[in-house]
């Protein structure tokens, strides 16, 4: 599909062709008007692959009135209807399955396993939302009250904002977002993030492709000020965010402010808790891959483990030994274990937690900065850190650092350690690794995360769960997916009705409460 493509090439000779991006409203892809564009990096190699445009007021504005525009006819359509389009479009994923996942390790830097698992959490969520049929499907009571029928409905509700993060471009735009908002009948603008809209902007060609209609979903990409628009907009009923808990909290009290409903997903600083029972070296390369994947660039990553004293450094021997068999390299070559940092910022970012870090008096066991490439000296790198002897006065242990930073905490018992996890303002996910049921229990139930591992690093629930952060993690009612999701997306209404018999006349008097409530005693009737 050349025509309307969400790209122009500059400059067809260069060494490195880089893109200008497009942003999509009403079916189309269009050039911006702005003079604004962001860089946007392959980490891998240093390169700027593409040019990202920051959409102006107008241009968000203009994605807004298409969305209102499409919103009376989508809404209209049946569900059986609409999913029928979900179900094109999990078949064009598929299809497109590794250039999809190419173009992710290209511009996010997340290897090539990770970067497909990135666009196949948007089918487990499609599919999911692809039961919207039953999904939607309301309640009843006949004789709910004598001669009265009550009837509940789900109903869509208009027009939803998503602003996406960076870390995950397929994922959280098109599977946390979209598909539900889709599915039951809405329509969507989505600020992509700047820095890693393509994989968004590529996703958008494939929806139009499998038949959806014009209007229902737009993406534009903007800065802070333009993506304000969507807080206050009269015409936006809800706002899905993914990314800092300062912003996030600023996107919860404003939007919520101006009537709309949010579910606003944060930061993290997820813990592990290592029993002295602990299958030690299956649970180091646990460890391993939960603060490692994705570089750490994922909220529900495990950066910090608190570990009983009796086995500490016989686990930490275990997690330097793999840590070194980690293999860098640029994201897209199957064989590399951890790729790179998604651009230089993000890289600086880190390494000055690094420095911090050692500041506070942690102690740098092993220092994973200015590592060598070879071949990709100028891509942006970070090898595996780790901090041991970590105490709770210091920030490194408490902040989100969001990348490959490990931090050891010793503890000499399970009491101690869950009241240092549960001590943290964040409670997105936490672990425990115990062979005990007891201890495994006991830590389910009074663990303050809101998803919850037993021997599993990364406790992140399939699409027909809810991703359910708690504290500081998360600001709303409902979560993203799940029965959640489909909640945020939707609104009851309930219908009571009675009918009256053709040969009735009209006698006596009409209760106050008119037949809706049924416990009246006999004697008041």
């Amino acid at each position: 599909m050349e025509e309307n493509r969400y790209f122009d090439i500059e400059d067809e000779s260069a060494d490195v062709p880089v893109k200008k991006l497009k942003y999509f409203v009403d079916g189309e892809f269009k050039v911006s008007s702005t003079n604004n564009y962001m860089d946007c990096y392959n980490p891998s190699t240093g390169d700027i692959i593409a040019h990202a445009p920051q959409c102006t007021q107008a241009e968000v504005d203009a994605a807004i009135e298409s969305a209102t525009n499409a919103y009376p006819e989508w809404s209209e359509t049946p569900v059986s209807k609409r999913v029928q389009v979900l179900y094109k479009f999990k078949a064009l994923v598929e299809e497109h399955l590794e250039e999809l996942t190419y173009l992710l390790c290209q511009e996010e830097g997340k290897n090539w396993t990770e970067s497909m698992g990135d666009v196949l959490k948007v089918n487990e969520v499609v599919e999911f939302a692809c039961g919207a049929p039953h999904l939607m499907k309301g309640e009843s009571l006949m004789q709910a009250s004598k001669g009265y029928d009550t009837v509940l409905y789900h109903h869509p509700i208009g027009v939803f904002a998503g602003i996406a993060p960076w870390n995950f471009p397929a994922m959280i735009p098109h599977g946390w977002m979209s598909p539900i908002c889709i599915a039951t009948g809405n329509c969507m603008v989505l600020k992509a993030a700047s820095f890693v809209p393509q994989s968004s902007l590529r996703l958008a060609e494939l929806w139009r492709e499998a038949g959806l209609p014009k209007g229902v979903l737009n993406i534009v990409t903007a800065g802070r000020n333009e993506a304000e628009i969507f807080l206050k907009h009269p015409d936006i009923k809800g706002v899905s965010f993914v990314g800092s808990t300062s912003v996030g909290k600023h996107i919860y009290k404003t939007a919520a402010a101006h009537g709309k409903r949010v579910q606003a997903l944060t930061e993290a600083k997820n813990h592990a808790l290592v029993m002295r029972d602990a299958k030690l070296e299956r649970t180091a390369r646990g460890i391993i891959n939960a603060y490692c994947g994705c570089a750490g660039a994922r909220c529900m990553a495990c950066p910090v483990i608190v570990v009983e004293n009796d086995i500490a450094d016989e686990l930490i021997t275990y997690l330097k030994k793999f840590v070194a068999e980690m293999k860098l390299g640029p994201a897209y070559d199957p064989d590399t274990g951890m790729g790179p940092i998604m651009n230089e910022g993000h890289l600086k970012f880190v390494t000055d937690w690094i420095e911090k870090g050692i500041e506070e008096g942690a102690e740098l066991i092993v220092d994973g900065r200015n590592p060598v490439v070879e071949g990709y000296e100028n891509g942006f790198y970070l090898a595996p850190t780790i901090f041991d002897h970590v105490t709770e006065e210091m920030t490194i242990g408490d902040e989100e650092v969001f990348g490959p930073v490990l931090c050891i905490k010793r503890v000499d018992t399970f009491e101690e350690g869950l009241a240092i996890m549960n001590k943290s303002r964040f409670a997105n996910g936490s672990v425990i690794y115990t062979q005990n049921g007891h201890y495994a229990r006991e830590f389910a139930f009074r663990t303050d995360a809101g998803m919850v591992g037993v021997n599993v690093g990364i406790p992140v629930p399939l699409g027909i769960f809810g991703f359910t952060g708690h504290k500081d993690s998360f600001f709303g009612d409902l979560h993203v997916m799940g029965k959640d999701g489909f909640a945020f997306f939707t609104e009851s209404k309930c219908v009571t009705q009675t009918w009256f018999p053709e040969t009735e006349e009209v006698v006596g008097k009409v209760d106050t409460w008119d037949g809706t409530i049924s416990s009246m005693p006999d004697k008041y009737k």
